[in-house]
């Protein structure tokens, strides 16, 4: 599987994210020329979280996606490594219990969890296997886990525009509106290092998740995976 960590340590991505912290929802809404706010919905409804059950939202970053999740009576838990993601996402919801945890080795006990999900953090980690198999180990036997990550376009005229605006508008973009501009560059390096669709399914198939499918979002800018633990 291609490494999106493209050299950065865990130190250094969480410092990165530490940095881009206070406008990272605004920046991503800018980016995404909105989309991002329906892939998080996507993500919602994928997971199906129903009530009283334990979620957990790994990568929560400030709880975008977790806050929709608790309305719908869900009990869950914003899990992120960023120290100033926590921070942010604690002084906008208060009402969520974010914990500090490092996905390759997360500070819950075996099947704790009725669900898990991870959006646009699977591809910052070190070992995204690894990963998957701890996903996989706090989730309780029948659970499942949703994975919202960027992909490949379909459409291959539209894939080759798709890397011309990462590659160059998405660092320009960000050079106006972040404060740390040079971490986009990182971010939209790391997408084009990602595989598709169908080999990240393969690697949820190497984690012992089964019944692995997925479905692209805005034309395969984004996928999102769904697998269940046996």
């Amino acid at each position: 599987m291609a490494r999106a960590s493209l050299a950065k340590q865990p130190a250094e991505v969480a410092a990165m994210f530490d940095e881009i912290a206070e406008r990272y929802d605004l920046t991503n809404d800018l980016l995404s020329l909105g989309q991002d706010r329906w892939w998080r919905r996507a993500v919602v409804k994928a997971v199906d979280p129903r009530l009283g059950e334990r979620v957990l939202d790994l990568a929560a970053g400030t709880g975008t996606s977790s806050e929709p999740m608790e309305r719908d009576g869900a009990f869950v838990v914003p899990c992120d490594f960023s120290v100033g993601m926590l921070g942010r996402g604690k002084r906008l919801r208060p009402e969520l219990p974010f914990v500090g945890g490092d996905a390759l080795a997360l500070p819950f006990a075996d099947e704790s969890f009725d669900a898990v999900t991870m959006s646009f953090g699977l591809r910052n980690l070190a070992d995204p296997r690894a990963g998957l198999a701890e996903l996989l180990r706090v989730t309780r036997p029948g659970g499942r886990v949703v994975v919202c990550e960027f992909s490949h376009p379909v459409w291959a005229p539209f894939r080759r525009v798709y890397v011309e605006y990462l590659m160059r508008a998405v660092p320009g973009i960000a050079r106006r509106v972040a404060a740390e501009p040079e971490s986009y560059v990182y971010l939209a390096e790391s997408i084009r290092a990602w595989p598709d669709q169908a080999g990240l399914a393969a690697e949820f198939a190497a984690a012992a998740w089964s019944r692995v499918e997925w479905r692209n979002l805005s034309g395969g800018i984004v996928a999102l995976h769904r697998a269940y633990r046996p």
